[in-house]
């Protein structure tokens, strides 16, 4: 079996876990536009590949597919999520199976208006949010939005543009600043969709945060949920975390699975306010807190391995375990 990851970036983890649970019986490709890019130097072969909004860059994925009888494409990355989805019949008619969740699954998630609406209409805690500046003053005005607040990209990534404004003052001048560099950064070409309701005006929730992976396999049936919490964070990924088993989780990881209907990972914040449960944010894909719950017991590389030879080593491969604290890293790779 050949698994290609594309915009594999610096995932090198998922590279190496992938391999591991190959066990020699196939191939990890990994493709990327940067020749310099980690994750290349871990991946049994190499690709390089235009960028994700050039007009060749599927018909690149479909010769590289059929070139090297790839099985399985993951993608790494919040942007090319909907333009795979969108061309599944070409990548799948190729011969690989796009992992990758529908195009309403990804919109819900990459709209983070949507996210919040869908939360809400599923019975889930989440952050007030405005998507209308003149509505967020006004519930400012009448106390139902209080400092500090929230604001981010509504198409975001990669915790790109966040500000915590504490005052009106600091509100009117973030909210300016970002609607301008927002034009300067890779979610542009996202946000260019609806400039003037492109930034979210969230209340800030202050507590324990943590990270949840909600599993579903290939059919987008789910499988089960596996938290850590986070201790550290750098850069907008998880740094440092610990395992941690509650039943409370489990139940919202359910209700998530069971009515997004995503396929396989599903990378969740969550945050705790005086013993309440809210959720921030779905990213249907491996996240940067997927290492954690992996040393914790959870081999989600090897269930998918046995979804896709229509198996199922679930039960075998969840031996999640509570307390387990780990760290990240940096290391040092020689580009060939």
């Amino acid at each position: 079996m050949n698994i290609l990851f594309t915009c594999a970036g610096r995932r090198n983890y998922l590279i190496n876990y992938f391999k591991e649970a190959l066990n020699g019986n196939g191939s990890v490709y990994a493709a990327d536009m940067q020749s310099s890019a980690p994750a290349l130097i871990d991946a049994d072969h190499s690709i390089i590949v235009p960028s994700i909004y050039d007009a060749n860059y599927i018909n690149t994925l479909v010769d590289n597919i059929k070139k090297h009888n790839i099985d399985a494409v993951i993608s790494l990355n919040d942007l090319e999520l909907p333009i795979l989805s969108e061309h599944r019949t070409l990548i799948e008619n190729a011969g690989a199976k796009l992992l990758v969740s529908n195009e309403s699954v990804i919109d819900i998630s990459f709209d983070k208006w949507k996210t919040f609406l869908f939360l809400k209409d599923i019975g889930l805690n989440s952050p007030l949010t405005f998507t209308n500046y003149h509505d967020a003053l006004t519930a400012i005005e009448n106390n139902t939005l209080k400092f500090p607040l929230v604001l981010k990209p509504r198409w975001g990534s990669a915790s790109i543009g966040i500000e915590f404004p504490e005052s009106l003052e600091e509100l009117e001048l973030a909210y300016k600043l970002l609607k301008l560099r927002l034009e300067r950064t890779i979610l542009a070409k996202a946000s260019q969709e609806d400039i003037e309701q492109a930034i979210l005006i969230q209340e800030k929730v202050s507590g324990d945060e943590y990270g949840m992976d909600v599993l579903n396999d290939l059919d987008g049936n789910y499988k089960g949920s596996f938290v850590r919490q986070k201790l550290s964070m750098r850069s907008g990924e998880t740094d440092k975390a610990i395992s941690v088993i509650d039943q409370r989780f489990n139940e919202i990881g359910k209700t998530i699975g069971s009515k997004l209907k995503h396929i396989g990972n599903l990378d969740c914040d969550v945050l705790e306010r005086n013993g309440e449960l809210y959720v921030l944010e779905l990213n249907p894909r491996f996240g940067g807190g997927y290492p954690f719950s992996h040393e914790a017991g959870m081999n989600t590389c090897r269930a998918y391995i046995s979804w896709l030879k229509e198996q199922d080593t679930f039960d075998t491969d969840n031996q999640y375990q509570a307390d387990v604290q780990f760290a990240k890293c940096d290391r040092l790779l020689k580009i060939k």
